[in-house]
């Protein structure tokens, strides 16, 4: 249950109105995507943070043919060295104490760990590292196959504007 989480990460979680308590951790309900934070206890001032973030493989994500395995392994490869960048596009000094992505059955599973003083920023640097998957998906899908729900909708939303006038970038 969350409220086992340490206090200051739970009331950071539950006063960003971004992130709704789930079992035992925190869900982004600002994504399509399967994405969770959770804390623990550390013995000195900081708390230990996971985001988990779950995407569909591209194959899984292809409604209209198979991709082949050189372009599926090609894809995962290049996301996975892209993904690790993501404490870039945090405004605080992040170091990852474990990254890892990991496939599993159509799905690939996206884990950063670290450590942070401040449970409020650390709520907020959650939620960047869930929203650069999602961009980094966005921005790797392979053009040339029709995609299902959710990548549709995002690819949609990505050559949008808010106004719902052709933007972005051509997809």
């Amino acid at each position: 249950m969350t409220d086992e989480l340490p206090a200051d990460a739970r009331e950071a979680f539950e006063g960003h109105d971004a992130f709704a308590a789930d079992e035992e951790d925190y869900r982004l309900t600002t994504t399509d995507f399967d994405a969770t934070v959770t804390a623990s206890e550390r013995d000195d001032y900081a708390t230990d943070f996971r985001v988990t973030v779950e995407v569909p493989t591209l194959d899984s994500a292809v409604t209209d043919g198979e991709v082949g395995d050189a372009v599926q392994r090609g894809w995962l490869d290049t996301m996975e060295r892209r993904l690790e960048d993501a404490p870039m596009a945090t405004r605080a000094s992040v170091d990852l104490d474990e990254f890892d992505v990991t496939e599993e059955g159509g799905a690939v599973v996206v884990t950063y760990e670290f450590s942070f003083g401040d449970a409020d920023r650390a709520a907020g640097i959650g939620k960047t590292f869930i929203e650069y998957v999602e961009g980094t998906y966005v921005e790797s899908v392979v053009p040339g196959y029709e995609y299902g729900e959710p990548v549709s909708d995002l690819l949609g939303a990505a050559a949008t504007g808010s106004d719902g006038e052709r933007g972005g970038t051509p997809l």
